[in-house]
């Protein structure tokens, strides 16, 4: 359904001579199917979503580069980037609702991190990774390992 959705804005900027937009989108759609053949099969809506993730977090490793060159023509183009493919991904949690969310998590698995602080990490990356970055999801679990 995401996949669609890509597919119909990058016909329509096509349509439209938006180059910018359908730059991105085809890029994005090119990088969907290679991770398919990969798989060797259609990639579900969230796996799609982990594939906008990868491309946002390497736009902004790009970005962060552009400003240590102080290229602001970079600096431009990949913020121009992510704000196109922005709307594609899910809304984050709030730091609040992520650290309810983790609260939960540390909950249900008292016992095992009771025994292994570290076997926490796993478990609170697998079920909150759609719901919020992995570095946000570390920053707030790491007063609970110390």
């Amino acid at each position: 359904m995401l996949r669609q959705k890509l597919q119909d804005d990058q016909l329509n900027a096509l349509k439209t001579g938006n180059k910018e937009v359908l730059e991105i989108l085809r890029f994005v759609i090119a990088k969907i199917k290679n991770q398919e053949i990969e798989k060797k099969t259609e990639l579900t809506d969230e796996e799609t979503v982990a594939v906008l993730k990868k491309v946002v977090r390497e736009l902004n490793e790009s970005k962060d580069a552009a400003v240590k060159a102080v290229r602001q023509d970079l600096i431009e183009q990949n913020e121009k980037q992510i704000s196109i493919i922005s709307p594609y991904l899910p809304q984050e949690l709030s730091d609040e609702a992520l650290e309810k969310e983790i609260q939960t998590v540390l909950d249900n698995n008292k016992e095992l991190f009771d025994t292994n602080k570290k076997a926490i990490i796993g478990i609170c990356m697998k079920e909150l990774r759609s719901k919020a970055d992995g570095t946000r999801i570390m920053k707030l679990l790491q007063p609970h390992l110390a």
